[in-house]
């Protein structure tokens, strides 16, 4: 199956919420390549990037239920590598 390089990056707002997003991100966790996670504590959020390498469906699907935890938002950006 072909897979694409994908950077999500996110940024949490709410303690509350790191559960939960490390659940998820644990799931696919067979497709992440690297994490970064830097706590910003002057404005009180937490800013992550997850470098992964998957199928187009599980990039999806990841940023899908990370983008509907509460106090979390997210981008995903897509590499563009030679064919």
């Amino acid at each position: 199956m072909e897979t694409r390089v994908a950077l999500i990056g996110i940024i949490v707002s709410s303690p509350e919420s790191v559960t939960k997003l490390n659940s998820i991100l644990h799931e696919y966790s067979q497709y992440i390549i690297g994490r970064m996670g830097i706590p910003y504590q002057q404005r009180k959020v937490s800013v992550i990037s997850i470098v992964m390498d998957a199928p187009q469906t599980a990039i999806s699907a990841l940023s899908g239920k990370l983008g509907m935890i509460p106090n979390v938002s997210i981008k995903t950006t897509y590499a563009k590598l030679p064919e």
